[in-house]
């Protein structure tokens, strides 16, 4: 962990009232790189994030931004370099959104805070760029949870910093405006080479946007690397101690505990089209077996997480003979079939599917 890192902390240990919560604290962000700090709840992820901004006196360690050690910086030299956008309500009185927007530019302006034109400028842009122009003469306080959120990030923008952090940035924000928060952010760490330090819950969000990935569990960060680090399978169920239901690394599908008992419904199914059916069941307590399904088939992951039994074959395997059987098997301890598949392509697997079809018909499960 070293200089050549835009942040870095090395030895950082973190708590309340000099009891030590986290201990140890190493990761390194490069310029206009993502971190994301995922864990379960409680995990201490908001205590670092506020021990990050200053927010918090570390115990111990360092957090170095830029080569200078945060702790040294002053108050005004630290707001040009890094903004924040936390969880905390904020409760201005009788501002309108544009003038919650523009306290981002009190760094810039000088002791009185008078605003020049082109601090009201980037103040409209920066208001533009995160959609809520609209909002610009509306009383904050009258504004919607999501609407806030964006307006607070607009703040944090205006302040035109290096890096900035967020603590659960869209709790607040419908799937829309999520999609558009994190939007803007990864636009911003390309175009502007702007730094993000946040936590996340949204564990595919995390995946998808982090360049980075610290996580959080006990008294440490347990963890740190790449996406592709750290999804690595199982562990993620492991970080969080899931007792019932499962999550797969490779889709971010998160499934509800399988129905447990003999399979009542055959589900032919594959290519993506049996995954809702298999969830109706589930939520339905009906257990069910499913295939044939190569394992690289888009229902795989539900149908291994949501069946009695799923009849596979390795990716772009052959469907052989003692495979079709099992299928037979399977139709034949079950009260009927269901069929979510249409293979229109000449071939073996259209062939299997058709037999199999003709043989649940003739059984009258189908």
């Amino acid at each position: 962990m070293g200089e050549t890192y835009y942040l870095y902390t090395k030895g950082l240990t973190v708590g309340y009232d000099g009891v030590p919560l986290i201990r140890n604290i190493e990761f390194c962000l490069e310029k206009g790189e993502i971190l994301t700090l995922i864990g379960p709840n409680g995990a201490g992820k908001t205590t670092i994030l506020k021990s990050l901004i200053r927010q918090l006196k570390p115990l111990g360690g360092v957090v170095c931004l830029d080569g200078q050690e945060i702790a040294s910086m002053s108050g005004r030299e630290l707001s040009m370099k890094l903004s924040v956008v936390l969880t905390d309500r904020v409760r201005p009185e009788l501002m309108t959104c544009e003038d919650v927007v523009a306290t981002g530019r009190y760094p810039y302006t000088g002791r009185f805070g008078v605003l020049s034109e082109e601090d009201r400028r980037i103040v409209r842009e920066t208001m533009e760029l995160v959609h809520i122009a609209e909002l610009s003469d509306r009383d904050f306080m009258q504004t919607s949870d999501g609407q806030k959120q964006r307006i607070m990030l607009a703040r944090a923008i205006c302040q035109e910093p290096d890096i900035i952090v967020l603590d659960e940035p869209t709790s607040f924000l419908d799937m829309r405006y999520k999609l558009e928060f994190l939007s803007i952010l990864q636009k911003m760490s390309r175009s502007r080479n702007l730094s993000v330090v946040m936590s996340l819950h949204e564990l595919d969000l995390a995946g998808r946007i982090s360049d980075k990935i610290a996580c959080v569990k006990g008294d440490r960060v347990e963890r740190f690397g790449t996406p592709e680090e750290i999804f690595s399978k199982g562990y993620i169920q492991e970080l969080y101690g899931m007792t019932s239901g499962s999550y797969d690394e490779r889709t971010g599908n998160l499934e509800l505990e399988a129905v447990k008992g003999q399979p009542q419904i055959f589900v032919l199914s594959g290519n993506g089209s049996g995954t809702p059916v298999y969830r109706r069941l589930q939520r339905e307590g009906i257990p069910f077996a499913a295939g044939i399904l190569w394992e690289n088939d888009l229902d795989y992951p539900s149908a291994k997480a949501l069946a009695a039994e799923v009849i596979s074959v390795k990716a772009f395997g052959r469907m052989d003979d003692k495979t079709q059987k099992r299928a037979e098997e399977l139709i034949d301890q079950c009260s009927r079939m269901i069929c979510t598949l249409e293979v229109n392509e000449p071939g073996e697997v259209h062939l299997k599917f058709e037999e199999i079809k003709e043989y649940a018909r003739r059984q009258g499960k189908f």
